[in-house]
């Protein structure tokens, strides 16, 4: 009975504790609500006009990229197609690449759209123009790019 009753709080203390320190989306907010309509607007219209859709991503002060949201776009190897804060990331391969913390967030994506096709990644990343890396959450989901299996997404910075 003691045993039964000490494997329950051990079971309780984890769950508690998994819980508190691990989300699996960020909180809901207008601004999480907004990066999602966002990123499935810009899958679509990559489904629809291919490459040829990124020009208007590239636009500053456009429902694409406002602020420190931006939308990246890499075909499912992890090959940046598109990221118009970091352009020097086009044509690179963050695959294997750690956060702050030491958590593979790029590969993090690929693994989640290929399970769930869509979904919020949590990590630590420097806002565009910093230094310092910070949390951010983004939503990815999967899309054709002119027959090539990849991923697009955006995020934000919780303040």
């Amino acid at each position: 009975m003691i045993k039964q009753v000490l494997t329950s709080v051990a079971v309780a203390t984890m769950t508690m504790t998994t819980s508190a320190t691990s989300q699996a989306s960020p909180p809901q907010s207008e601004q999480a609500k907004r990066i999602e309509a966002m990123v499935n607007k810009a899958a679509a219209l990559v489904e629809k006009n291919g490459k040829a859709a990124f020009a208007e991503f590239t636009k500053r002060d456009s429902e694409w990229w406002f602020g420190s949201t931006y939308l990246f776009i890499y075909d499912q190897n992890l090959n940046v197609y598109l990221n118009p804060a970091f352009p020097e990331r086009v044509g690179t391969n963050p695959s294997g690449e750690k956060d702050a913390n030491g958590k593979a967030f790029h590969d993090e994506f690929v693994t989640l759209v290929q399970a769930q096709g869509s979904g919020w990644v949590g990590y630590m990343f420097p806002k565009p123009g910093q230094p310092e890396a910070t949390q951010k959450w983004s939503y990815v989901t999967a899309v054709n790019i002119e027959g090539t299996p990849g991923i697009i997404g955006a995020g934000f910075y919780p303040e």
